[in-house]
């Protein structure tokens, strides 16, 4: 199982239609045709939760250093990172890489611990490091259970689905990545239309290929068409997941992608891929250690190839079944990891990745549903800057669900609200309509409720709070009913955001050149 995939075209509207009169309207409004207006990315409110003290923190540094000093890290096939290891200080011996106590800390001083990420659409440029929270979609699934409820191998229309819903979701800030692996392209081709899909169908900010270093120099050759070389030169345009090959190697697929990016000052989540108790030790102390140890070698790196480069501190957490050997979500010791990883990222002054609404259910039930819930109630507790697999995720991550992604991003909607915090200006006080009402009384009737009762509560699109008898005479819809018509209406109504023709006749016509350069290749 790996986080990785790659992948193409086609996404995203977003207009709020049909204002009408009357609660059906209303209602329409909120659950039906295009979606609401996207909000800007989460500046946080409310407090980090952590999990460790001084001591505890302090303890899982020391032991880091000595896994870098003793132990170390290995850079697979890939000698231009050896040397330049080598030239920062480090005792490298054939493959592997042993760090001086305080060399990675001090070369990670020229890390940036926050910067913008651009969007084609200035307007949707979002925020990375300090109180921010990003959202971004599912990444990877080979798999999707689609709209008639069969789970398949996805293709590239399914790709253009995913990022048109990402882009209509008013709470997901980014379209993404690798939404679903569509395999009815060609494995050497198929990043081509991922990138042209993500730059044509949505104006949110979008992540590049990692899959071999050629395709993400063809994602910075795309992004400059776009963006403008000096532009893309001198500012952040993708993030870019490098994810350590857990236990302590960073092999040469991902070397290669790592240096593509740094080198033209794109963001590098450096993320270990860890399931516990097979990628790393069982307890959470050492999965925390092994972590920072793997962090601070990949990120450390990305400061050999250009200083000042943006790079997050990310990790990928889950547990395993010691019965089955199979990933498990939503539990307690990898939301403990998460947690403490977010303070160590604080320390280091980077930029944090982890969660999501992770889990190992099949289907969108209930198990799917508590599993999510647990881990994105996390991801934001845990002051998360960037949070991959927001949306969509299903079966341990192997399936791009339509229907789970339409209940994750009205779950995205209520940690924004949560994320704002308690208000205390002088309406939130309410002492007039306490004044009003008086003992004995209540609310509904009074002043201040009427001012405020459109805005008081988050209204999900799906949950269905009415009576039993008008839930029953309106078909006894469960959640995921609701969810496939919803995600259905927004397909319908989606517009795709402007492109200058200029612009995708020049992404065109490098695809073109680039497909008709190489032979199709399926593995």
């Amino acid at each position: 199982m790996t986080e990785l995939t790659e992948q193409t075209e086609e996404t995203g509207g977003r207009r709020s239609r049909g204002e009408g009169r009357g609660a059906a309207a209303r209602r329409a409004s909120r659950t039906g045709g295009g979606a609401a207006p996207s909000l800007p990315y989460i500046t946080r409110k409310i407090r980090e939760y952590e999990v460790l003290d001084e001591e505890g923190l302090s303890l899982i540094e020391a032991n880091a250093d000595l896994i870098l000093e003793e132990i170390g890290i290995e850079f697979r096939e890939d000698a231009e990172a050896l040397a330049l290891w080598r030239q920062a200080g480090a005792d490298v011996r054939g493959e592997r890489v042993h760090f001086p106590k305080g060399l990675c800390r001090e070369i990670l001083k020229t890390a940036p611990s926050n910067f913008t990420w651009h969007a084609r659409n200035p307007e949707r440029n979002v925020h990375i490091g300090g109180k921010a929270t990003v959202f971004a979609p599912v990444y990877g699934p080979p798999f999707v259970r689609d709209l008639e409820g069969v789970r398949r191998y996805a293709t590239i229309e399914d790709f253009r689905n995913f990022v048109k819903l990402a882009y209509m979701a008013p709470s997901m800030h980014s379209s993404g990545g690798t939404v679903c692996e569509p395999v009815d392209i060609p494995v050497n081709k198929r990043h081509l239309d991922m990138v042209y899909s993500h730059i044509k169908y949505s104006d949110k900010p979008f992540m590049g290929s990692v899959t071999a270093p050629e395709r993400a120099e063809d994602t910075i050759a795309m992004a400059k068409l776009v963006f403008g070389d000096d532009f893309v030169e001198n500012n952040c345009v993708t993030l870019n997941l490098i994810n350590a090959n857990s236990p302590m190697v960073f092999d040469e697929t991902m070397v290669g992608a790592l240096k593509v990016y740094a080198r033209h000052n794109q963001a590098c989540v450096v993320s270990p891929f860890i399931l516990s108790g097979a990628m790393s030790p069982v307890t959470v102390a050492g999965t925390l250690t092994q972590i920072l140890a793997e962090v601070l070698a990949g990120a450390a790196f990305t400061q050999l190839i250009r200083p000042g480069a943006p790079v997050l501190f990310g990790t990928f957490a889950a547990s395993i079944s010691m019965q089955s050997g199979a990933p498990t979500f939503g539990t307690p010791e990898p939301s403990l990891v998460s947690y403490g990883a977010a303070q160590l990222a604080r320390r280091l002054g980077l930029p944090f990745r982890t969660g999501g609404s992770l889990c190992g259910s099949k289907v969108p039930d209930a198990q799917a549903a508590h599993e999510s819930a647990n881990t994105l109630n996390m991801t934001l507790l845990a002051g998360t800057n960037f949070v991959l697999h927001a949306a969509g995720w299903l079966e341990g991550g192997l399936v791009s669900s339509y229907e789970k992604f339409m209940i994750d991003q009205d779950q995205l909607g209520m940690m924004q609200k949560m994320a704002e915090g308690v208000d205390l200006s002088e309406n939130a006080q309410a002492l007039d309509a306490i004044r009003e009402v008086g003992p004995g009384s209540h609310y509904l009737g009074c002043a201040h409720t009427q001012a405020n009762f459109q805005t008081a509560f988050y209204r999900s699109a799906l949950a269905d709070n009415n009576s039993f008898e008008q839930w029953e005479i309106e078909g006894e819809k469960r959640v995921e009913q609701r969810a496939n018509a919803l995600a259905r209406s927004w397909l319908e109504h989606y517009e795709r955001p402007p492109l200058d023709p200029a612009i995708d006749a020049a992404l065109l016509d490098y695809i073109a050149k680039k497909k008709d350069s190489m032979p199709d290749a399926f593995t």
